[in-house]
């Protein structure tokens, strides 16, 4: 499959690799004819019931708690269109363009399950914004992670129907021009159609989704500069022997605990327990217990969001085949809720033992280098700060690290008396994320520099991974202004380049 192969949504198959392509890389996206036909299915669905006169909650009813306020056939469109427009009432700064991208994704494959009755026109509207780039400006705050992430969600609708602003070949702009600009004509909802666009959890999930695809880069990236610091301390890595590993038996403490011997293979920096001390202290002894961790909970929280990547979460849900309309809580975020917390706490957790691992490389009782990393201590200040920072960092990771999923609000008329609040955990993740990608690169300065004042060969994974930091981070002569450095090292663990040089080495 080459890179201008479309991805093809079927509600069922999308991958965290695929999302990756269309959110990051702007694969393009169509339907599968099987989806277009399980959508037109339930569509019909839809229009049997209004002829008939059901009484069906969001085709024939008001929404929340208006579910028991009868809707004339006549009003149907007016319904969705008032939905979307009174829904769209979100605040603060916008979402980043790969968030809605996400956003839009992931509602179009839900609805592409074909349990929605939405008419497949919609969803290919849709993906022509996608596919061209037409990005609806969406703000960040306004969900409460349950009944959908409804003004996000609405924000996102709009302009499908002609209204709100977008991002559009790099300006902000009318929705209404930019249609008009493509020879798009703004689409009249029919009955479900505004209520499936807003009502579920793709706010949260695109959210997530990104996240995880950011915490796989921490979690290798943790493990090569974490073995940069066992070279810089004359560290003992007997204590990632994998007897001892498999002893306990958990799966990502034995996976960092095999990398870490990878990385360490051959390396003259190291020593043998009773040579300089007899054992480590735990930021070094239990890198692969606490690393670990975190890839374990990387690993669950991933299972998670893969299931809801392919997930129907709107209300009610059709089932044609069945016959069936059923009003429920798919909708519901709580599942994410509980991941995003979870997640946060697991990445937050690589940063607080790598502000450790700092302490111990620029504190001179600790290390027996040179305090700060600096030769002329007093004059220069070394890295003296760039401990600070990776200090204060941590410290505000563990206020943002409070679950946002023990918090509950009810709304509409105490109709809907428990929300998820996992939008603001999914929210609140990715700054934990950024926090914990400083606070490595900190280490990472920091470990480059502490192994200048030794000697002896670097291991098999840690010498491609000093030289590749070398290229573009320079030894510590002078003192000099960090912030440029602290970028560098950034984009080396943000753009994956660490942890593919070191693979190209270990595998060669």
């Amino acid at each position: 499959m080459t890179q201008a192969d479309p991805i093809i949504l079927d509600g069922h198959s999308l991958t965290l690799q695929a999302f990756r392509e269309v959110v990051l890389h702007a694969r393009p996206v169509r339907l599968h004819p099987d989806a277009i036909q399980q959508m037109s299915r339930s569509r019909e669905m839809v229009e049997s019931l209004l002829k008939a006169g059901d009484t069906v909650y969001g085709i024939t009813t008001g929404f929340g708690k208006f579910s028991d306020t009868l809707i004339d056939h006549s009003q149907v469109q007016d319904l969705q269109r008032n939905l979307i427009v009174s829904h769209a009432c979100g605040v603060g700064e916008p979402l980043s363009e790969e968030a809605v991208r996400g956003m839009m994704l992931l509602r179009a494959n839900a609805l592409a399950k074909g349990h929605s009755g939405i008419r497949p026109i919609v969803v290919e509207r849709l993906l022509t914004f996608l596919n061209e780039g037409i990005h609806p400006i969406v703000p960040s705050q306004g969900s409460l992670g349950a009944s959908g992430d409804l003004a996000p969600l609405a924000h996102m609708a709009l302009p499908l129907i002609g209204e709100g602003m977008v991002q559009f070949q790099g300006e902000k702009q009318e929705a209404q021009v930019v249609l008009q600009k493509q020879n798009l004509t703004p689409l009249v909802l029919e009955a479900k159609e505004g209520l499936a666009l807003i009502n579920g959890t793709q706010l949260m999930a695109s959210l997530l989704s990104i996240s995880l695809l950011k915490a796989e880069e921490l979690i290798n990236a943790a493990d090569i500069i974490s073995a940069l610091t066992v070279e810089a301390l004359n560290g003992i890595p007997h204590a990632y022997h994998p007897l001892l590993h498999e002893a306990r038996g958990q799966v990502g403490q034995i996976a960092c605990a095999t990398q870490l011997r990878n990385l360490l293979q051959g390396s003259e920096r190291v020593t043998q327990p009773g040579e300089k001390r007899v054992q480590d202290a735990y930021s070094l002894r239990c890198i692969p217990q606490v690393h670990g961790a975190s890839r374990d909970t990387f690993v669950h929280v991933k299972h998670i969001v893969e299931r809801e990547l392919n997930a129907a979460t709107d209300n009610p849900l059709l089932f044609a085949e069945e016959r069936e309309v059923i009003s429920g809580g798919n909708f519901h975020g709580q599942p994410l809720a509980l991941a995003a917390d979870f997640l946060s706490i697991a990445m937050a957790e690589l940063a607080n033992i790598s502000e450790r691992r700092t302490e111990r490389l620029v504190n001179p009782q600790l290390s027996g280098l040179p305090a700060f990393l600096t030769q002329q201590g007093g004059l220069h200040s070394g890295y003296m700060i760039l401990q600070y920072t990776a200090a204060s960092l941590v410290s505000e990771n563990k206020t943002l690290c409070h679950p946002a999923s023990v918090d509950s609000i009810p709304s509409s008329a105490n109709q809907e008396d428990h929300v998820s609040m996992g939008a603001f955990g999914t929210r609140k993740l990715h700054q934990v994320i950024r926090n914990v990608t400083h606070v490595l690169a900190i280490e990472s300065i920091c470990a480059s520099q502490a192994l200048e004042f030794g000697t002896g060969l670097l291991g098999a994974g840690t010498q491609p991974a000093y030289d590749h930091i070398r290229k573009v981070i320079p030894p510590l002569g002078d003192d000099r202004e960090s912030g440029a450095d602290m970028v560098a090292a950034v984009v080396l663990i943000q753009s994956g380049q660490l942890r593919q040089v070191v693979a190209s080495h270990l595998s060669g």
